[in-house]
Parts: C-alpha cells; structure tokens; sequence
C-alpha cells in the first residue's frame, strides 16, 4: 500500500496546500534576488562606469594584476597602459580591474583664457 487511508480520505489535498507549497519557493527567490543577484547587478553597473569614465594619467590596475598608467584610450574598447618606462601594452577596457588613483582632468583652452585673464 503506497497511500495511506488517512491521506485517501481528505481527496488528495486542496488549494490551501497548493499555496503552502508554493511559499517556500518564492521566498527562496526573493531571498536569491536581494542578496545575489541585485549586489552582483550593481557591482556590474559601477564596473562599467568606471571603464567608461577611463582617461589619460589613471593609474589603473587589470585583472591580471599588473599595475599601470593610462597613455592613451584607444576606441570604445581597448587602451594603451605603460606599465614600465617605454614599456606600453593595449589592455581591453573590460579587463581593467580598479583605477588606483584618477589624474587631474585636462584643461580646455577656454579653462586656460579664463586663468590668464584672472592673472
């Protein structure tokens, strides 16, 4: 006997049990969203801001651990590093881990008029 009479009598279950096991699964996907998926979509989001706002002068990091300094963006994609004295390699954007400290942004010609002229 693979069903007990118990079970046989109330008809095999109704709506209620429907919902009561329905709740668990529902909370685990709440509880996944809230603490995986969301931090991991912002942490993305940031990363990607980052790259985008890379500049000559950065000091960056890659993911390969090799610390350099920014020589050039070069496209939407790639930038050139130097990462010894006339030592520059191309690195992907995405593979740039952390920028270590940002340079000064450049002066336009407008900035230096306006500082001569308060000179």
């Amino acid at each position: 006997m693979l069903v007990s009479p118990a079970f046989a009598q109330t008809g095999g279950g109704g709506s209620g049990d429907m919902i009561a096991t329905i709740a668990p699964l529902v909370l685990i996907f709440v509880v996944f969203y809230f603490l995986l998926i969301r931090p991991q979509q912002k942490k993305a989001k940031a990363h990607k801001e980052m790259v985008s706002n890379l500049r000559r002068g950065d000091q960056v990091i890659t993911n390969g651990g090799i610390y350099g300094k920014v020589t050039k963006v070069l496209g939407d994609d790639r930038v050139q590093v130097e990462i010894a004295e006339n030592v520059r390699i191309e690195v992907a954007k995405g593979m740039v881990a952390d920028v270590v400290s940002r340079s000064e942004p450049a002066k336009d010609d407008k900035d230096e008029k306006k500082d001569d002229e308060k000179k």
